[in-house]
């Protein structure tokens, strides 16, 4: 399937609701009024796109009809895939080599099968990969790694359970050096309940790679659950203030009806999405692309 087909597949249980509430709303309205738009706000709201988002979306598109004078309900609705699709829109992630690449998120998340799919995507393209089991505390953590890095088919450097990560890290760093690897993807761990452990951990991973390896170029993806709303959006909020976040990978949006949530993290984070994910296969990942994401939600 090529990249429409994959998120239109990949988002069905959101457009199945979304676009057939939007149908519904269509047909209901001769014209626009304020209860056309009082539906429509409640349909972005149920979608996940959050109040503050949902009120910027609306308020942009009353201010279009009035200006191009659209009194269309099916124009009004073109018109907001636009309004949309600028939201959300952002420029694809840069690969950069060498680079650290740390995964950032929650257990549970996806976290571990987001690596194997970004490890195979950046080989695909030529890249040479080195995967690093810094995740030490949760117990098997590297053991459920290895086996995605496998599938992959890219090195992984671990060390024991309980290991420091800052160790491992290290270990990780000679590793691609050695081995004149392009990115070290960097699995963290996943303690949310106590931020200033994390953020200690995260500096000291940090000081390790600054020494170690001050040429690369430090980057961090957050991984967020499409499935848990606006929860994942108010954990991304306390992840970007402890750690220096680059962008967000969303995964399990097959699971979701509530896939608005993407546009959401773009616009209350104003951290782009760079990855969405739809599955457990290897090339189940894809880039984020607002125009089709756009699209495939309104069927």
């Amino acid at each position: 399937m090529g990249l429409f087909d994959r998120i239109k597949s990949g988002l069905k249980k959101t457009r199945d609701v979304f676009s057939g509430r939007m149908e519904q709303l269509v047909e209901s309205y001769k014209a626009l009024d304020d209860d056309f738009f009082e539906d429509l706000t409640d349909i972005l709201i149920m979608a996940d796109v959050g109040v503050k988002t949902t009120e910027l979306a609306v308020t942009r598109l009353r201010e279009k009809c009035k200006a191009e004078k659209i009194g269309d309900p099916e124009k009004a609705r073109q018109a907001l895939k636009g309004i949309l699709a600028d939201i959300m829109r952002t420029e694809p992630f840069q690969l950069e080599s060498p680079m650290i690449l740390m995964i950032i998120g929650v257990n549970g998340v996806g976290k571990t099968t987001s690596i194997g799919k970004l490890a195979t995507r950046f080989k695909m393209v030529g890249r040479r990969v080195i995967i690093c089991a810094a995740d030490t505390f949760r117990a098997a953590a590297a053991e459920q790694l290895t086996v995605w890095a496998e599938r992959a088919d890219a090195p992984i450097i671990k060390q024991k359970e309980g290991a420091d990560p800052a160790a491992v890290v290290y270990d990780g760093i000679q590793a691609a050096k050695g081995r004149h690897a392009d990115i070290l993807i960097v699995d963290t761990a996943g303690r949310l309940h106590n931020k200033t452990h994390l953020m200690e951990e995260l500096k000291k991973i940090g000081r390790v790679a600054e020494r170690e390896y001050p040429e690369a170029k430090r980057k961090a993806l957050l991984v967020i659950d499409a499935t848990t709303g606006q929860n994942g959006l108010q954990q991304a909020q306390v992840f970007k203030d402890v750690a220096d976040i680059e962008g967000i990978i969303l995964t399990k949006l097959d699971g979701t009806a509530k896939g608005g949530i993407a546009i959401a993290i773009r616009h209350e984070l104003g951290l782009p999405v760079y990855y969405i994910g739809f599955g457990e296969q290897l090339d189940d990942m894809q880039p984020f692309d607002a125009d089709a994401f756009v699209d495939a939600l309104f069927g």
